[in-house]
């Protein structure tokens, strides 16, 4: 073999292996670039699925902490919209500020056995706690049966501090012609309710 062809030869066998070359370096940048999308992809699951064992972790140190406001918010605020039992603890209050008997205690109209009715009949659902619905009560005292003012006064006073009426809305107040110290009054006042 002479120089010339092994020249040739030579330089077949460099260009076969500069193209080899550059072939597997194209394959090989092909495959790093997916192994490091995929690699960047469970990075950010890695990521994500840290945060939410994080977040789990401090939800379950809230729900720790706020226990005791859980249980305190049960017993401030009636499981039940029991009627019977709001009319009686009225009845109480009125009895112990000084007003004997009152005129007339109503809730609004039920529509309960209607058809297509709710079972959260009289209530209405308040905005932005929910789960939790306000039941509104007229307590009426009627001019044929005044009460002296701070009577009243005091009976309000109970009436926002029961933890089933703990809210008045609207009070109409008009004393007595014969009498001015004495009054006769309508009040509308919220029961919360969480059933």
């Amino acid at each position: 073999m002479n120089a010339r062809k092994l020249n040739y030869l030579l330089t077949a066998a460099t260009a076969l292996l500069a193209i080899a070359l550059v072939g597997s370096g194209v394959v090989a940048n092909k495959i790093l670039t997916a192994k490091s999308a995929q690699l960047s992809k469970l990075k950010a699951e890695s990521q994500v699925t840290f945060d939410l064992q994080m977040a789990v972790k401090k939800d379950k140190a809230d729900i720790a902490k706020y226990s005791d406001l859980n249980t305190i918010a049960k017993s401030v605020v009636p499981q039940d919209k029991d009627q019977a039992e709001t009319v009686s603890e009225i009845v109480k209050i009125a009895n112990e500020s000084g007003i004997a008997k009152l005129s007339s205690i109503t809730f609004p109209a039920s529509t309960l056995g209607s058809p297509g009715a709710s079972i959260l009949t009289q209530v209405t659902a308040v905005k932005g706690i929910p789960g939790v619905y306000l039941l509104p009560i007229t307590i009426t005292q009627d001019a044929t049966n005044t009460i002296p003012y701070t009577q009243f006064i005091s009976f309000l006073r109970s009436l926002e501090n029961n933890r089933r009426t703990s809210q008045v809305t609207a009070i109409n107040i008009q004393p007595d012609t014969k009498s001015p110290q004495n009054i006769s009054f309508t009040l509308i006042v919220n029961e919360y309710v969480k059933p």
